[in-house]
């Protein structure tokens, strides 16, 4: 596990899910070094700047058939932490530990945390596996948590959309924690087939369409671009 002055990021020597959630409750206190180290000097300033920044957070949608939503989320975030924001981004169904943006967090610590939430294998959509279903929710309590108590700027949960298709988390429950989220986090939310009641919901919904796709000409995924 990484010293609590290290910052949050994705540990490839984890246990269970449990600790990776339990990284979570670093202490906030203005007076301690461990948080100090965690966060640069001046953290009012930077509070205040941000605050400029970005007056009212909003609700984004990238939806559709087409490449890029997540690439997208990850762009969005990248931009986010030049300005010295905080995001957390929640991968659901996903569990892999070298994708590329995995390992760019180390690079980018403590702005940006990546907590993969999946067993990285292929998820049923007709009968999903009990433990799916756990880590899903599991990741679920995190998003919750991370932004109901502003723990981040921006909260990013990708592939929530599929997610809540397959079942994994409750429509109901998602729109009960937009409705709920203070004024000041963005939320991103990416993943195909997006609910028509989350649409409605957003204040952007950007759908990708595929026109062409190398996929279709046999073209692996490729570190870097996909992976």
């Amino acid at each position: 596990m990484p010293s609590r002055g290290q910052g949050l990021f994705f540990n490839p020597t984890f246990r269970g899910i449990g600790e990776r959630v339990a990284d979570l409750s670093l202490c906030s206190s203005p007076r301690c070094s461990l948080c100090l180290e965690r966060v640069p000097s001046r953290r009012d300033e930077r509070a205040v700047r941000i605050g400029v920044l970005m007056k009212k957070g909003l609700i984004q949608v990238y939806t559709g058939d087409g490449k890029g939503k997540t690439t997208a989320a990850l762009g969005l975030a990248l931009r986010a932490v030049g300005h010295d924001m905080k995001v957390l981004i929640i991968q659901f169904m996903k569990g892999s530990p070298e994708t590329g943006e995995i390992k760019a967090t180390q690079k980018l610590t403590p702005y940006l945390t990546i907590l993969p939430m999946g067993r990285g294998t292929f998820v049923s959509k007709e009968k999903p596996h009990p433990e799916d279903i756990k880590i899903a929710r599991e990741g679920f309590l995190v998003a919750q948590k991370a932004i109901l108590n502003k723990e981040y700027d921006v909260v990013i949960l990708d592939e929530i959309n599929v997610a809540v298709e397959y079942g994994l988390i409750s429509i109901s429950d998602l729109l009960h924690l937009l409705d709920s989220k203070p004024e000041d986090v963005e939320i991103v939310l990416t993943g195909r087939n997006a609910r028509p009641e989350l649409l409605e919901r957003a204040d952007l919904v950007t759908e990708m369409v595929k026109r062409k796709h190398y996929f279709d000409e046999g073209v692996p995924a490729r570190k870097g671009m996909e992976d």
